[in-house]
């Protein structure tokens, strides 16, 4: 009898786990509207349905190359403590998939599912820094290899037991294999592609504001609802304490990093800008990341106040270097990424010069090897494919030069 209720409840469990991890799987697909949201309200209007396009097709891809080859190069199994492995070819097992690699208190589908969600937001992370001048095809063919191959090899080195987890080094969601990840991608692709015509003129920036406001507010509360599942799913398991920990430091470091950007842009521009705001709650977001599960609420609080600002900074020198990036993508995934990736060894459980010396050993190799892969990879398409439209292309906007298209045809006949 004792026997029989033990497995009784172990299968109940294992399904309210599962269940759980299907939601927060569920809550990272809709962070895809929120990018294609975000992305297409902080561009003009001509770009509208090239923005939107990407942003459709970068999930199918990432899930496509992910199973194809990436979920098994990210957990290829074994002892663990390496740079590189491999599992084959496909995702493969039981009929029931009850068999994971790498949790155990779920399926396998619901594990491949979950991560493949992850791997397509690294791509999306790229396309909003170079939006409004790269070639469509050159961009899928980044996304694929870059989503494919780059991202699940340093993935492996945390998550899939490679050297980085032997070392110590902590990333409890993915500050940095996730989004400074994408925005080391995003870095090196916006280097070779060059800004925007118009954007820098002499010693001048000239502004370049996106067409909709209304739309990227939208897709920041959107992405704010997919972190929910983002980092509350990345407990792996339906813990009620845990979860419920997660879930408060997530949204208060969102919180306090849209108040930190708010002071940050008023007290430097004299205007409170609402695009600062918008990605000040992003920045906390992502600088929390890295270790949700491991502070308090007050550590979340001044993590998220200290990324708020930070984002707003990041902004105005990377302009001022000249680095064209419509969305602040880097300001915010690469910048925060970094920051949120080194917070866990300042404050929290975890803290500790011996931690952050891990928590930075674990920055610069990422970077370094994302650096180097994207560098490359960008120079090859740069002198194959070619990365740019042309000029005229990009006067009158990718929807028509790229998609024969207008997302708001009345609208821009009229104007």
């Amino acid at each position: 009898m004792e026997n029989e209720v033990a497995e009784l409840a172990g299968t109940a469990l294992f399904t309210v786990n599962n269940v759980w991890m299907m939601l927060a799987t569920a809550l990272v697909f809709i962070m895809h509207l929120g990018f294609a949201s975000l992305e297409a309200g902080l561009t003009q209007s001509k770009n509208t349905v090239n923005i939107l396009f990407k942003n459709s097709i970068i999930p199918g891809i990432g899930l496509i190359t992910y199973a194809l080859v990436g979920f098994n190069l990210m957990y290829p199994g074994g002892e663990g403590g390496g740079f590189f492995g491999f599992a084959g070819f496909f995702i493969s097992t039981d009929a029931a998939g009850l068999t994971s690699a790498y949790s155990e208190g779920y399926t396998y589908w619901t594990d491949f599912l979950f991560q493949g969600m992850f791997a397509a937001t690294a791509a999306t992370i790229v396309s909003g820094a170079v939006a409004e001048r790269i070639k469509l095809s050159s961009f899928l063919v980044f996304s694929t290899i870059f989503v494919g191959i780059a991202y699940p090899i340093t993935g492996m080195w945390k998550w899939g037991g490679g050297f980085l987890d032997a070392l110590g080094f902590y990333d409890f969601a993915g500050s940095t294999l996730v989004h400074s990840v994408g925005g080391w991608g995003a870095l090196t692709g916006v280097i070779f592609l060059g800004p925007r015509l118009g954007k820098y003129v002499g010693s001048k920036i000239h502004p370049i504001p996106g067409h909709s406001m209304p739309l990227a507010a939208i897709g920041v509360f959107l992405l704010w609802l997919g972190w929910f599942g983002f980092n509350g799913g990345s407990v792996l398991s339906a813990d009620p304490g845990l979860v419920s920990l997660v879930l408060v430091t997530t949204s208060l470091a969102a919180s306090t990093g849209a108040v930190g950007a708010m002071l940050a842009s008023w007290g430097y521009t004299k205007k409170p800008d609402l695009s600062m705001v918008l990605n000040g709650i992003l920045a906390g977001l992502v600088g929390i990341t890295a270790g949700a599960d491991v502070m308090s609420p007050l550590d979340a609080m001044v993590i998220g106040l200290i990324s708020g600002v930070i984002v707003v900074f990041a902004v105005i020198f990377f302009d001022k270097i000249k680095i064209d990036d419509p969305v602040g993508a880097l300001s915010v995934h690469l910048v925060c990424g970094i920051f949120g990736t080194l917070a866990v060894g300042i404050w929290g459980d975890l803290a500790g010069l011996d931690q952050l010396w891990n928590q930075f050993i674990g920055v610069a190799s990422v970077g370094a090897f994302t650096l180097i892969f994207t560098g490359v990879l960008w120079g090859i398409l740069k002198a194959t494919m070619g990365l740019r439209v042309s000029s005229e292309e990009e006067t009158d906007g990718l929807d028509l030069g790229e998609h024969g298209m207008e997302a708001y045809p009345d609208f821009e006949k009229n104007s």
